[in-house]
């Protein structure tokens, strides 16, 4: 077992890959367990953790019997705004109608952009194999936390009557610089992959801008300018956190691949409608706030 150990975050690591590129598709299952440690040389148990890790963040769904089946965003997914219904939706539609246009414009507002990196690098891929249109010009900014303030997740769990000590505050430094480079490698990768666009000549215009500010988000917020958004709350769970070096750590955190989010819609006709007053009271907060921190 020691043999293994540092392994399965690795394994970890290059399945989520694989979903995100279409290897996997959606709602077709995963090789079966056997299958996945005879090609990684890991035990059943090593693999069996991977898989409760991806079930935890929402990119497979399993059941005794039927193996474990991917349930991520199709690959290419393109819904024009008046057939989608109202109400709860997903992150994948939203971003395949905004690359649908010749100019995408995007505004977000995320805790660490790991759903926004898998969905931005999907459409990328989609341009690149020609399955859907290249827009003239991609411009998207990003709000992240700023690496000055303490994080409120992931935190370690302890009981409600232990008194803090220093093995735990020890184990909440190291869930803390783990978020952090999940921001950093999450961010990275959409950057590149949208730039890269520009730097093979797919796309003429590509603007990336992150921005870190003082704020830690209790929401997701995704805006399309003056035609819709989306935003719902992330989820405080208890799971255990798989490591770098294969180590588990239980811990309270917050979970957003994978969740729904209620979509607002601007009305042309009815700019004091419900949907469009929303859009443009959180549009206005995201103009500020981004003018507010910018130093540039």
């Amino acid at each position: 077992m020691s043999e293994e150990r540092g392994k399965g975050a690795a394994i970890l690591a290059t399945l989520r890959s694989r979903i995100a590129e279409g290897e996997y598709r959606p709602g077709h299952n995963l090789p079966p367990q056997r299958a996945l440690a005879e090609e990684f040389d890991v035990s059943r148990d090593t693999i069996q953790r991977v898989l409760e890790e991806l079930k935890t963040e929402g990119w497979i769904e399993s059941r005794q019997g039927s193996g474990s089946k991917v349930r991520a965003t199709p690959p290419i997914h393109v819904t024009t705004p008046s057939k989608v219904p109202p109400g709860r939706v997903a992150l994948g539609p939203f971003v395949a109608r905004a690359f649908a246009q010749p100019n995408v414009e995007l505004d977000v507002f995320t805790f660490t952009s790991e759903s926004l990196d898998t969905h931005m690098r999907v459409q990328a891929e989609a341009i690149r194999t020609g399955q859907i249109p290249a827009p003239k010009r991609i411009a998207l900014r990003i709000l992240l936390p700023s690496e000055a303030i303490e994080l409120p997740y992931p935190r370690a769990r302890t009981s409600k009557d232990a008194t803090v000590t220093a093995d735990v505050q020890e184990l909440d430094r190291i869930l803390q610089a783990r978020t952090r480079e999940i921001i950093r490698r999450h961010t990275s990768s959409m950057r590149n992959a949208l730039r890269n666009l520009k730097t093979d000549g797919l796309v003429d215009d590509v603007d990336v801008k992150v921005l870190e500010v003082p704020l830690v988000p209790t929401h997701k917020l995704y805006l399309r300018r003056g035609v819709e958004g989306l935003m719902g709350p992330y989820k405080i769970v208890e799971r255990r956190i798989l490591m770098d070096d294969d180590t588990e750590i239980d811990a309270w955190d917050v979970l957003g691949l994978g969740s729904t989010l209620i979509r607002l819609v601007h009305d042309e006709g009815d700019p004091q409608a419900v949907g469009s007053v929303f859009m443009q009271s959180w549009q206005e907060w995201f103009d500020a706030c981004w003018h507010r921190y910018d130093t540039t």
